[in-house]
Formats: structure tokens, sequence, C-alpha cells
């Protein structure tokens, strides 16, 4: 039987998957949205906000003010919105949030196969 904390933190995690997956949904398509942070680990606590990286083509040509604009996010939410460029990009880079993605991240909605893409790339560069 799971301990009573434990289930509390597993349905809290649960609950702020599925809500995040909800705000995804509502994005322009395509978009590759995944959790990183706290949440995506289980390591959360009640100050952690939902970190999310955001990328999506429909941004390319905007800046970063314009971009989290466009987004939207809900309150205690923190998007970094990069092209599909940008993303692998700052992988290449070893960009934390970016290796976090590719490492722990909990993919919300990935119109664009992003996700996997971004897995098989941090494989190949940890490979040297």
């Amino acid at each position: 039987m799971e301990p009573p904390a434990i289930r509390r933190r597993r349905l809290q995690r649960e609950r702020v998957i599925a809500e995040a997956r909800r705000w995804a949904a509502t994005l322009p398509a395509p978009a590759t949205v995944i959790l990183v942070g706290s949440y995506a680990r289980g390591d959360f606590n009640a100050w952690s906000d939902v970190d999310i990286v955001l990328a999506a083509p429909w941004l390319r040509g905007l800046g970063p003010l314009e971009r989290l604009r466009l987004v939207d996010a809900p309150p205690g939410y923190e998007v970094v919105a990069w092209t599909p460029e940008e993303a692998l990009e700052m992988l290449r880079r070893r960009n934390p949030l970016a290796v976090e993605a590719a490492e722990h991240g909990v993919v919300l909605r990935d119109d664009l196969g992003l996700a996997g893409e971004l897995r098989a790339a941090w494989r190949r560069l940890m490979r040297g």
C-alpha cells in the first residue's frame, strides 16, 4: 500500500502534468511542448513553478517578449520558447533546459516529433 504522503505527491504531480497538457493543447499547431524541471523529475516543492520548453516553427522571426506574449502561459509557468532549430542548437551547446528536456522531460505534446529527435541528438552528443 502506498503511504499517504507519497500518494499525495504522486497525485499532485499527475494533476500538474494533466493541467500542463491541457494548456499545451491550446497552443497553435505544430508545436512540441516538454515539461522540464522539478515537476518532470518529481522533486518539486511548494514553491516550484511549472517549467516548460516549447518549440514551434511559428515562433520564427519573433523576439523573446513577443514569443512570451503569444504563448500566454498561466500563472506559475515558466516557458522557454524556441524554434525547433534553436532547440537543437541549444542542446548542442548543452543548454541546461535543452539537456533536461532530452534527458528527463515529460512530453506534453509533440506534433513535430522533436522530443525523440532531441533524445537521439543527446545520445549522439554523449557518445562523443
